[in-house]
């Protein structure tokens, strides 16, 4: 629930922001700074579900050039490391990516996440299982998400989180999933 009195919301604003939600720009523009989005409307949504926990978050993290706290709350939680329920902070920049690609897909399913936040000790026994498993992961940062759609393809995913600047972009076809980051610009896999 949005706590209005805290990020100073009116009703009417919210409601306004709520009705003016089909009226986000077709393509998001990212400053020269990487992750930091511009220019993608008045609202940002972000709509995840969770194969492993069950669980799902759909909300608007985002309105009028403002972060929602309460919303970045959550999506937190939702992206805990669910083996040790354990919560870190998502880089807001990191939860902007997710949201701008999936605007750009066009799509009303949730992306399926695979892997958010993950402790040290969870990334180390994924390591040990994987070789593909990076030792300084940003995923312990904070700052990866590993996701999949049923309905797109990894090709059209991967291709949207590029056109996004915002950092990172892995492709697993193999797998079915693409790995997005804000870190430095950089592609790979196929």
């Amino acid at each position: 629930m949005i706590n209005t009195t805290e990020n100073a919301l009116t009703r009417r604003k919210l409601l306004g922001a709520f009705a003016s939600i089909s009226m986000i720009s077709a393509a998001p523009v990212y400053a020269k700074a990487p992750g930091f989005l511009k220019g993608a409307g008045n609202i940002r949504r972000v709509s995840l579900r969770s194969g492993r926990t069950g669980e799902s978050v759909d909300t608007i993290y985002w309105i009028e050039g403002k972060y929602i706290k309460p919303a970045l709350d959550e999506v937190n939680y939702f992206m805990r490391d669910w083996r040790e329920d354990s919560v870190k902070k998502i880089e807001r920049q990191q939860i902007d990516i997710i949201a701008a690609t999936h605007h750009m897909l066009d799509t009303n399913e949730p992306f399926q996440m695979l892997s958010g936040y993950r402790s040290a000790r969870t990334n180390a026994m994924l390591r040990r299982r994987s070789r593909r498993v990076a030792k300084d992961s940003y995923h312990m940062k904070g700052m990866a998400t590993d996701l999949r759609l049923s309905s797109r393809s990894v090709s059209q995913m991967a291709r949207a989180a590029v056109a996004c600047r915002g950092g990172g972009v892995g492709r697993y076809s193999r797998n079915n999933f693409v790995h997005m980051d804000c870190g430095p610009l950089r592609t790979w896999g196929r």
